[in-house]
């Protein structure tokens, strides 16, 4: 993942980047009405007041305590964050040559990437303010919604969107894409996954191996 860490190296994008991907795990987590009653809005919130207790509890800990915060920061994800879609996205065309066995493999590799990698840029979190800059009142039957949010420092104001789908089959509000700052990063790592195919000839096991190293 080097190359890719690069484009995002600041202390304040590093720790909203880990605080984006587990946002979509509020609400189960915090036993909120499923289905129709969910307001992904209300998610994100409530999921920024329940990661800061994470943050908090193992900062002076840290990095002593980084598998049991890797742990905590993983399973407030489980269950919310659909891992298998976003892999696959980021997989593009190479995901209809992979077999089962790789998918997983990869689906397993991307989540502890996005895991540790963001779970440690998130131990730089300081006194950023967080806000959602455009609530709105949810249309009936809208299953597609852009959520925006912006991290309010001293120095400077970073614009986050968040692209949400509510799935068909039980009404839940999950986070499938983020730009950060004009970056998209669901492009960002599908870029990676194709030159890294190319590198390799097409060797889908060899990309995956290498994930987490970013070879």
């Amino acid at each position: 993942m080097k190359r890719v860490l690069t484009f995002l190296n600041s202390r304040v994008i590093w720790a909203v980047l880990c605080l984006i991907l587990s946002m979509s795990a509020v609400a189960q987590d915090i036993n909120y009405e499923s289905g129709a009653n969910q307001n992904p809005f209300d998610n994100i919130d409530e999921m920024t007041r329940e990661l800061l207790v994470i943050i908090d509890r193992h900062k002076d800990k840290y990095p002593d305590s980084e598998m049991e915060y890797f742990s905590d920061l993983n399973n407030l994800m489980t269950g919310f964050v659909d891992f298998s879609f976003v892999a696959k996205k980021v997989m593009g065309r190479y995901a209809r040559a992979a077999d089962f066995n790789q998918r997983t493999r990869f689906v397993a590799a991307f989540r502890r990437g996005l895991v540790e990698t963001y779970g440690r840029g998130l131990m730089s979190y300081g006194d950023e303010q967080i806000l959602i800059v455009n609530r709105q009142q949810l249309l009936e039957g809208e299953r597609r919604l852009l959520v925006k949010q912006e991290i309010r420092g001293e120095a400077a104001v970073y614009p986050l969107h968040y692209l949400m789908y509510r799935k068909k089959s039980t009404g839940e509000w999950n986070i499938v894409n983020v730009t950060l700052n004009g970056i998209n990063l669901s492009k960002t790592f599908a870029s990676q996954f194709a030159n890294a195919s190319r590198k390799s000839s097409g060797n889908i096991d060899l990309v995956i191996d290498n994930w987490l190293s970013g070879g």
